[in-house]
């Protein structure tokens, strides 16, 4: 089928309002979230159904065009862009938004995959429920972009990461076959778990067009505390004392250095410094509860009592409302935002929890001695393992020159991650930006079992190709 024929054909199964092609209309399709990725594309198209996404797969197939899942474009890792060649589309699944069903007494929810993730907050929270995954990009990702990225955020600690959500999935599959494994079973002990070959796999063996995610019971009571340490170290010790402490009540433990804080309230409005004096680092701490009355305060105030009086903690102020803890929220969530104003060379790393300050040692000491005065900011979810190790640039470097080095300090930063037995993407995928990474730090019979299910799965390479895995 030649392809002029087969846009046209998808133009007809999707109708006047479910595809354009107009250069201003395409172009939020072209790039991502930190511009440093564009391709080209044929045609955005919008399908509204599942019935529609198979029959659009399907003729791409025909054609021998590629396909790019899309959902809400928030990817940090190239992972939605189009290829630079035009012949391809770009299948946005905005419009597959409807909560299909919520059951609460099995504590599920099945949803489409263009549904925007805070509206899945939402809706749990109608039938006094929680579907607990949350990141700060919960107002415009879709949660069909979460489960193919396996995406993370900030309460993997107590509920897991996207994998450890879902129960069922629905897919699209190359060939425009479709899959319905929308199963709301705790228990299904038949065969191979197949649908973690598509949760993670970034849109590179099929499509998921809708979901079945486990929702839990509400929180009656959390508390929120924002603790001063003068070591990163006795961060990870006071971790393990709140993890022992708290009964898995603890639902967040997230790293915050001084560095961070001082770029935040020097560039990001509303970002208050709460204690007398500073400190080298902080860890923002959160318990929850179903229960009312559950007796968390005063776990957290006796954990807190005893963190100072062992000299774990330096300082420590818990919120007394609502609107203090989203202060105390509003910090972590600031140091993301301050890091626009000047040049940032990131990563998302993870290694063993009990290797966590020992990966910050290392690797602020290995950055810092090939660029002195470089500034490491390590923040992030290390309650799972999980550092966003940042790098701005030094005070008065040229930005370009700087960014220029982004390899150059790739190199050293993995480099340390592979010692420490850790990985070099944590929650953000692999995308394009790190696919030729993964080879260097992966063994190679796990590149070669990656590539065997690609083939499989999609003999014909049209499904997002050139992201996660390269062929060759």
């Amino acid at each position: 089928m030649q392809v002029a024929t087969a846009l046209a054909r998808i133009k007809e199964v999707v109708g006047p309002s479910g595809w354009f092609d107009a250069p201003a209309d395409i172009e939020p399709y072209l790039t991502e979230a930190r511009r440093l990725y564009r391709g080209a594309t044929r045609l955005v198209v919008r399908p509204a159904s599942t019935a529609e996404v198979s029959e659009v797969v399907r003729i791409c197939a025909a054609a021998g065009m590629a396909v790019i899942p899309q959902g809400g474009n928030t990817g940090l890792v190239g992972g939605g862009v189009p290829p630079a060649e035009r012949d391809n589309i770009v299948l946005a699944l905005g419009r597959m938004n409807r909560i299909r069903a919520i059951d609460p007494t099995n504590f599920t929810m099945t949803v489409e995959a263009g549904c925007i993730l805070a509206h899945l907050h939402e809706a749990a929270a109608e039938v006094d429920r929680l579907f607990p995954l949350s990141l700060g990009a919960e107002g415009s990702c879709q949660i069909g972009g979460n489960l193919s990225t396996n995406a993370g955020g900030i309460a993997v600690l107590r509920y897991g990461n996207t994998r450890e959500l879902v129960l069922g999935i629905e897919v699209v599959l190359p060939d425009g076959r479709g899959w319905d494994g929308l199963r709301a079973l705790r228990k299904d002990n038949t065969g191979y778990d197949l649908k973690q070959l598509f949760i993670g796999g970034e849109g590179t063996l099929g499509i998921i067009t809708a979901a079945t995610v486990k929702l839990f019971p509400k929180p009656r009571e959390i508390e929120t505390a924002l603790v001063a340490l003068a070591r990163v170290e006795d961060a990870m010790a006071l971790f393990a004392h709140a993890r022992a402490a708290s009964a898995d009540q603890l639902t967040a433990f997230e790293l915050i250095p001084r560095a961070g804080l001082d770029l935040a309230l020097a560039h990001v409005p509303g970002t208050i410094d709460p204690l007398a004096a500073p400190h080298p680092w902080y860890v923002l701490i959160e318990m929850s509860s179903s229960q009312s009355d559950s007796g968390i305060r005063q776990l957290l105030e006796r954990l807190l009592e005893e963190a100072l009086a062992q000299a774990l903690a330096a300082d420590a102020v818990i919120a007394e409302s609502g609107a203090q803890a989203r202060q105390l929220w509003h910090i972590r969530e600031a140091i993301v935002e301050a890091q626009l104003y000047s040049g940032s060379i990131k990563h998302d790393v993870a290694v063993p929890v009990s290797r966590v300050a020992e990966f910050v040692t290392q690797a602020s000491a290995a950055v810092t001695a090939r660029l002195p005065g470089i500034r490491p900011i390590a923040f992030g979810h290390v309650g799972d393992g999980n550092i966003h190790f940042n790098l701005t640039q030094p005070e008065g470097m040229d930005k370009a020159a700087y960014l220029a080095r982004w390899q150059e300090f790739n190199d050293i930063v993995h480099g340390v991650v592979r010692e420490l037995g850790g990985s070099i993407s944590a929650e953000h995928g692999v995308g394009l930006m790190k696919r030729d990474e993964i080879t260097h730090y992966k063994p190679a019979i796990e590149i070669e079992l990656m590539r065997r299910i690609k083939a499989a799965l999609d003999p014909q390479g049209i499904m997002n190709p050139g992201k996660l895995v390269a062929m060759r």
